[in-house]
């Protein structure tokens, strides 16, 4: 699999085939869908009230603050890509919360995985990430895929913005088409995962609160700074196909060492059956 000079397929990444989606759609126009599989990802705008937005912020602030009391115990307030003087990542949130859980399964997402993932699909991952003002770090260029491998390798990330996200304030930015390459392999560093170093062909992609920015989890993505006075907020969920796996080991010594199903009801629960949106 030929990707660029220097990098290289995770060494777990074999025969890797990126699947088109042809269609029928509920949510998606047929060009988001062809950006989709182009470019590997793209952009609803303002999907999203700013009531909405204002209640997911009140239901999330709870998990923030716990993190940071958290990140308050450990050495210079860091770890790994989570950091006081960074951001703030607070994962699992639909545990905590009723309201979020109801916004993970909604038909809007039951759509967007009925279009993009298959007609079984279950939320997989769910986390506030909250960049705070002036950070010191920024988040480095990193598949999603690639801080916990999972079979099959292409799933869904919605970037859900509750704040407006600026190249000021470190929006996402993405490497279109690398995502047909499937998992790619990273290092790890004090500040999170990388697969990259500033690459050539980055799209910045800034967004009003209340939109979703739609990718792949093989899409290469990083984001700035933020240098500004506010909190830049979002709210990530990621959709697996039902029946996706965990695989466990260390890729660096060989081959996976156990797999896990991506199933735990309290998490991992379903939204869509046979491509209809189920809910909560």
């Amino acid at each position: 699999m030929a990707v660029v000079a220097g990098v290289r397929p995770h060494p777990w990444n074999h025969g890797f085939r990126w699947a088109d989606h042809p269609g029928p759609y509920r949510v998606v126009t047929p060009d988001q869908a062809a950006a989709f599989d182009e470019h590997g990802f793209f952009v609803l705008e303002g999907v999203i009230d700013p009531d909405t937005c204002a209640a997911l912020d009140r239901e999330i602030q709870p998990g923030v603050d716990l993190v940071a009391r958290l990140l308050r115990q450990v050495p210079e307030g860091r770890l790994s890509v989570a950091g006081l003087d960074t951001q703030i990542v607070a994962p699992h949130l639909v545990t905590r919360s009723q309201r979020l859980r109801r916004f993970a399964a909604s038909p809007l997402f039951g759509g967007l995985c009925a279009d993009l993932v298959g007609p079984d699909a279950r939320l997989y991952w769910d986390q506030a990430v909250y960049k705070q003002p002036h950070t010191a770090e920024p988040v480095l260029w990193h598949q999603d895929n690639g801080y916990t491998f999972v079979e099959p390798q292409a799933y869904l990330t919605c970037w859900v913005a509750l704040s407006d996200a600026t190249p000021d304030n470190g929006c996402i930015r993405v490497l279109p088409g690398w995502h047909r390459h499937g998992t790619l392999a990273h290092v790890d560093t004090p500040i999170g995962f990388a697969c990259l170093d500033d690459p050539d062909g980055q799209v910045t992609v800034p967004v009003r609160a209340g939109s979703v920015v739609v990718f792949s989890s093989l899409t290469p993505h990083a984001t700035g700074h933020n240098r500004t006075d506010a909190v830049r907020k979002a709210y990530i969920l990621q959709y697996a196909p039902d029946g996706a796996e965990i695989l466990r080991g260390d890729p660096s010594t060989g081959p996976p060492v156990g797999r896990e199903p991506a199933a735990d009801p309290d998490r991992q629960f379903p939204v869509c059956r046979a491509g209809e949106p189920v809910g909560v």
